[in-house]
């Protein structure tokens, strides 16, 4: 194993540039994203911003990151522009992780509690933004975020929720819609970190030790939807992660638009019904569909 950077208190979020042949990468607790370059250079691309436990590619050549929203980065410079802000639901305070599909849609995890500041765990929800800066909420109960990825052929969704020790999967349709998620692997005393989507029913995954005290963490593991077979070397197709589309609002839209919703529980309609319609009354929740915003 090479090192090839240092200095940082907690690297996350790895991204890698094809066009620019670089590699981009978040330090979480001291902020900024960093660029590193094929001759082995290390520059700091956005400075500042902590918190970005995830990043995707933007196709209007930038960074989408996270943190306490998830918002846009132009390479060239100018203001940030906020996709989903953490007023999508009532208790969200930001996104740790997230993910993007073949038709450029983002889908993110919500985070309910400060993962480092000792507060309770409380859960969050799983978020879908379409192109048009429209943002869904469609499952419930995830504690921590801790890496999505899609299967090849887009069809499910693997979402790891590392407090849980489990990684879920859905069955997802054409339109984004979900199923009701089910288990498809359990680590049992390890935190699941990071997940990608295999070929024949199958998911790669890393796990971070938890309680049993080893000294590194697992990486490469296979597991099939069956859940019943062990964990294999074997190579197996994985899913890219494709470009964001996603588009943030203009800013002199008449009406802020509606947020739709498909929930997994009665409690999750009640709370989405209250901030997805738009009101003019003072001191109304807008819906987390933004126009654009500087951060």
């Amino acid at each position: 194993m090479e090192e090839l950077a240092t200095g940082y208190g907690l690297i996350e979020g790895p991204v890698w540039d094809p066009a620019r042949q670089c590699l981009y990468y978040s330090d979480v607790p001291n902020g900024g994203v960093f660029r590193l370059d094929a001759d082995g250079s290390v520059s700091e691309q956005f400075p500042h911003r902590r918190g970005i436990g995830g990043m995707a590619l933007h196709e209007a050549d930038g960074l989408v990151v996270g943190g306490r929203n998830l918002a846009f980065k132009s390479f060239a410079g100018g203001p940030s522009r906020v996709l989903l802000d953490n007023d999508v639901t009532e208790h969200a305070i930001g996104f740790n992780d997230f993910t993007t599909d073949a038709q450029g849609r983002l889908w993110a995890g919500s985070l309910a509690f400060r993962v480092f500041g000792g507060e309770e765990p409380r859960p969050g929800h799983l978020h879908r933004v379409d192109l048009d800066g429209s943002a869904h909420t469609l499952s419930d109960g995830v504690m921590l975020t801790n890496g999505m990825g899609f299967s090849p052929d887009g069809t499910r969704l693997y979402h790891s929720d590392a407090r849980a020790e489990l990684i879920r999967v859905y069955d997802v349709d054409e339109a984004g819609g979900v199923s009701p998620w089910r288990g498809f692997s359990r680590i049992p005393g390890d935190l699941p970190d990071g997940v990608a989507g295999g070929g024949g029913g199958t998911g790669w995954g890393g796990a971070a030790p938890g309680g049993r005290g080893r000294p590194t963490a697992r990486c490469g593991w296979r597991s099939h939807m069956a859940g019943g077979s062990p964990f294999s070397r074997r190579r197996a197709r994985r899913s890219t992660p494709s470009r964001c589309r996603c588009r943030w609002l203009p800013a002199c839209a008449s009406a802020a638009p509606t947020c739709a919703t498909s929930t997994s529980s009665p409690a999750l309609a009640a709370a989405r019904t209250r901030i997805a319609a738009p009101s003019s009354a003072p001191g109304s929740r807008r819906p987390a569909c933004r126009w654009p915003t500087a951060v």
